[in-house]
């Protein structure tokens, strides 16, 4: 039964045009951080760079390096739309927007592994059977059909992540809508509708029908009866967030996957202008149906499992923050923080406070004064600099950290010596005090 319903041939044009839209999202991104100047923020200006720990020997390109690096990524996007060795230019921006992931969080959106995740599912899609250059170089490749796992691997990874989103919004600052306060309070000066979104009323609104929207959104779109009034409230929803909360092609690319929801005939009625219907195939169950089965399987239980980690640690993740990347909690806090860290020297006991305006940029400094990972990693890059003046130096820090908007409480044990302690991926560093709740 499962193979009959994975392994039919469906209409393919969702794909097609979705693929067109997604080359042309994902350059505009690419060019656009050039042209905004996030890749010189990010990228380029910073001495020090807080890559993925692990990934530390990711670093950015020096010169006009980083530069070159999303032109090439720009370019890749234009070829993944008009379908030109497609499988290499697809497959090669998934490496390259890889890279530049990991290599930096100082700008982290959970957009941003969406869209890592998404790079390396559109490479092993078959999406350049048809309106492609691909095709018309070589018309063997042509086809209007494709199997409906396909279409149901997107699906089912959009249906993940609104969930996810959806009940990590259930608790309290949510719920009582001063988070809603705490995200509108910066947008006060925006023209025209600044003095709107700081009303009560607002923030109730913005509240449950972020909730409701993410859990409801995808069985919505998927039932017939209530697609177009869905449609028309993702339109909504998307926009609102485009213009309030100014996250890039996000809200756009967010639309485009809801070509995978409508009819196939009416794709390809409105974007390849191709009447005719393509009939039902006889169902052939293919060779490698264990393969894709398998590596199907294995994929989403990873991502079923991911989001649920920070469960299994101590403490709440809003105040530690462990378990909190890569789990669609999205725009849940605010993070604020006052530090200062100390080295000194293990043989001569002298002692000396970083200036941080040497090391950091405000940004960095902003995330360095409330994330664990980036205190403790910027505490190594102080034992390795002083370590090649052939100094054996300790690190301690004085943290104070404030959510949302409660007041500010001591965050890191000031008594340990960060530079001396490893990091855990799988388990609660205990240098991190307890959260007020505890």
């Amino acid at each position: 039964m499962l193979d009959q319903f994975l392994f039919k041939k469906i209409d393919n044009a969702q794909l097609i045009v979705f693929r067109v839209f997604y080359g042309l999202l994902v350059s505009a991104e690419c060019y656009g951080a050039i042209a905004t100047g996030w890749v010189r923020r990010t990228l380029v200006e910073p001495q020090f760079t807080f890559s993925f720990i692990w990934f530390e020997w990711l670093q950015p390109l020096s010169g006009n390096g980083m530069y070159i690096y999303f032109a090439i990524m720009g370019t890749l996007g234009l070829l993944i739309a008009f379908g030109y060795k497609y499988r290499f230019s697809a497959l090669a921006f998934a490496i390259l927007w890889s890279g530049v992931y990991l290599m930096q969080k100082t700008s982290y959106n959970n957009h941003y592994y969406l869209l890592m995740l998404l790079a390396y599912i559109m490479a092993f899609l078959p999406a350049n059977r048809d309106a492609s250059l691909d095709v018309r170089w070589n018309p063997k490749l042509k086809s209007q059909t494709m199997y409906n796992w396909v279409r149901w691997t997107i699906i089912l990874q959009l249906f993940m992540v609104y969930t996810y989103a959806s009940v990590a919004k259930l608790y309290a600052d949510w719920l009582d809508f001063s988070m809603i306060e705490v995200l509108m309070s910066s947008k006060k000066d925006y023209y025209l509708i600044g003095d709107f979104l700081q009303q009560k009323w607002v923030h109730k609104i913005v509240a449950v029908f972020g909730i409701c929207f993410d859990l409801l959104v995808v069985p919505a779109l998927l039932w017939k009866p209530t697609r177009k009034v869905a449609f028309v409230l993702s339109i909504f929803f998307h926009l609102f967030n485009s213009i309030v909360f100014q996250i890039g092609i996000f809200p756009y690319l967010s639309l485009a996957f809801t070509v995978f929801f409508f009819e196939p005939q009416t794709i390809r009625n409105i974007f390849l202008r191709t009447k005719k219907i393509i009939p039902e195939t006889k169902l052939i169950i293919p060779k490698t149906k264990n393969m894709v089965l398998t590596i199907l399987g294995i994929y989403f239980i990873f991502q079923l499992a991911l989001p649920l980690r920070h469960h299994f640690f101590q403490d709440d993740v809003l105040w530690t923050e462990e378990g909190h990347r890569l789990s669609w909690r999205m725009m849940l806090r605010s993070r604020g923080g006052i530090i200062s860290f100390k080295v000194a020297n293990k043989e001569t006991k002298d002692t000396l406070n970083i200036n941080l305006n040497d090391y950091l940029t405000k940004k960095q400094q902003q995330r360095v004064a409330c994330y664990p990972d980036f205190i403790w990693q910027f505490a190594q890059h102080l034992k390795k600099e002083y370590a090649q003046k052939g100094e054996e130096i300790e690190v301690y820090v004085k943290s104070k950290v404030k959510i949302n908007q409660e007041p500010h409480r001591q965050f890191i044990d000031p008594k340990v010596d960060l530079a001396s302690v490893t990091w855990k991926h799988f388990a609660h560093n205990d240098w991190i005090l307890p959260s007020p709740k505890e």
